[in-house]
């Protein structure tokens, strides 16, 4: 399971979240773990990373999965998107 699941009921989606420092960052390997886990869950999920701080997060940059969100403790009212065609929401398969 992942550090933190959160259900956005207003837009159907389900925020998985990782701390990196008790897991690691939503690498590959994880987000395809998570993912079917999740399998049978009609709400669009959302992959996060959560770091204590930007010095940290540079150490894991190489690691984070595309189509994954950042969020930094001291930026806390930021996030970083990982590529792809939408800022923070789920992709479709």
């Amino acid at each position: 399971m992942p550090d933190v699941v959160i259900y956005y009921s207003e837009k159907n989606w389900l925020l998985l979240i990782e701390s990196v420092t008790s897991h690691g960052p939503v690498d590959g390997k994880r987000h395809n773990e998570l993912a079917n886990l999740f399998a049978g869950c009609s709400a669009g999920l959302v992959y996060v990373t959560a770091f204590p701080s930007r010095a940290l997060m540079q150490r894991y940059l190489p690691e984070i999965a595309w189509e994954t969100e950042v969020w930094v403790s001291d930026a806390p009212s930021h996030l970083i998107h990982f590529n792809g065609d939408r800022f923070l929401g789920p992709y479709s398969s």
